[in-house]
């Protein structure tokens, strides 16, 4: 019995042994790049930039103002699906402009003022009319 368990068990232990050779050969070989998609910037994305910074500081100057969760963050995600599909960077780029608005009121506001009202009101006409010349330069 001894003479047919060693070459069994002399098998087995190559035949794993070579089983984690392929595992391990399969292991080095790096996996092949996602492919690269090429981000070309829109004529508008620096208008759009903007609206996403103003988007940011609208969205905190009306949560400090009005309390609450405001719909502006949502426009802003709305935003960012419909403008940047399979485009990360891009979408990096107006989250960063969205955040730096919400930043730069709130290093300046910490509560509700006349002067903070009249800033969100501000910004929203704005917001308002890069809107309407983005949509009425460059359609849809």
């Amino acid at each position: 019995m001894l003479k047919f368990i060693l070459p069994v068990a002399l098998l087995v232990a190559l035949c794993a042994g070579d089983s984690f050779a392929q595992q391990k050969k399969k292991e080095e070989v790096p996996a092949e790049p996602p492919p690269v998609v090429e981000e070309k910037p829109a004529p508008y994305d620096s208008k759009i930039m903007r609206l996403a910074e103003i988007l940011g500081s609208v969205h905190y100057l009306r949560n400090l103002c009005n309390g609450g969760e405001s719909e502006w963050r949502q426009m802003m995600e709305s935003l960012l699906a419909e403008e940047t599909k399979g485009e990360p960077q891009r979408a990096a780029r107006f989250t960063a402009a969205f955040n730096r608005g919400y930043r730069s009121f709130a290093a300046t506001y910490v509560k509700c003022t006349p002067q903070a009202i009249a800033a969100e009101e501000k910004y929203r006409a704005e917001g308002a009319t890069l809107a309407t010349e983005i949509t009425a330069r460059f359609g849809n």
